[in-house]
């Protein structure tokens, strides 16, 4: 089944929701700020989107700015930041079995569906 994580705040996380049902998807939402990811989650959601662990965090966050711009991170700390921290994840992420993609643009969500 496929996988949205999901931010009810995000306007770009509402209208992944919104591609998925106009496709006629069934889905399933993850509330990932509500529902801590874990390091092996997180991990394999990492694997799936084919990128680097700092691709995925969003670098204009406060908590980003204020505890980790500029440090020399491995890929394991940065993981660890993020599931420390899940606003720095970028939103939203759609999975479909081995595939992943992050829904900015929306319409990148497409290309697994």
């Amino acid at each position: 089944m496929i996988q949205i994580l999901h931010n009810p705040r995000c306007t770009k996380s509402r209208q992944g929701i919104a591609l998925l049902e106009d496709e006629g998807q069934t889905f399933e939402v993850i509330k990932y700020l509500d529902n801590n990811l874990t390091i092996a989650q997180l991990t394999e959601i990492i694997s799936k989107l084919d990128i680097a662990p700092l691709e995925l965090v969003r670098k204009n966050e406060a908590i980003w700015k204020s505890d980790f711009k500029g440090k020399e991170l491995s890929d394991s700390e940065i993981i660890e930041a993020m599931v420390n921290h899940p606003k720095l994840i970028e939103r939203p992420i759609v999975i479909n079995k081995n595939k992943a993609v992050i829904g900015r643009p929306i319409e990148a969500i497409k290309t697994i569906l």
